[in-house]
């Protein structure tokens, strides 16, 4: 009896200290794997760089990027599905992105920051965002 109480409340106060998980999932063209360098040959950053193909422009534009902070981002490929998928969790959301291709670069310039003179950041699509709204009424409406 007093596990189940001790269970009862656990439960209970991890429903009141954060919002509901929530699963989203994307699906792009390309993922880059982008290590950063400076021109002293530092590392800087690891980077996962989203894109989307655009037939009107004939050139693959940037969707989103993610710092790489471990290598369980990494995408890794799926045979039954001829994709590849990486998954993280990206704050209270768990994401799971797939693409038809991966490539992997070493660069001295951040091919994102260059991308923006291409097609500035508020005009991408980017990754799906979770619907917060949705959640609250959820745990609203829970007994």
């Amino acid at each position: 009896m007093t596990s189940f109480v001790v269970a009862s409340i656990l439960s209970m106060a991890s429903l009141g200290a954060s919002p509901a998980e929530t699963d989203l999932v994307d699906h792009v063209d390309l993922i880059e794997i982008n290590h950063l360098y400076d021109l002293q040959g530092r590392h800087v950053i690891d980077q996962l760089i989203f894109y989307q193909w655009e037939s009107a422009s004939q050139r693959f534009q940037v969707r989103a990027w993610r710092l790489l902070k471990t290598d369980d981002q990494l995408p890794r490929k799926s045979w039954n599905q001829d994709k590849f998928i990486c998954h993280w969790r990206d704050l209270n959301v768990y994401r799971k992105v797939y693409a038809d291709n991966v490539r992997e670069t070493w660069t001295t310039s951040d091919p994102e920051v260059l991308e923006r003179n291409m097609l500035p950041i508020e005009k991408r699509s980017e990754l799906s965002q979770p619907d917060y709204t949705s959640t609250r009424m959820a745990l609203a409406n829970q007994p």
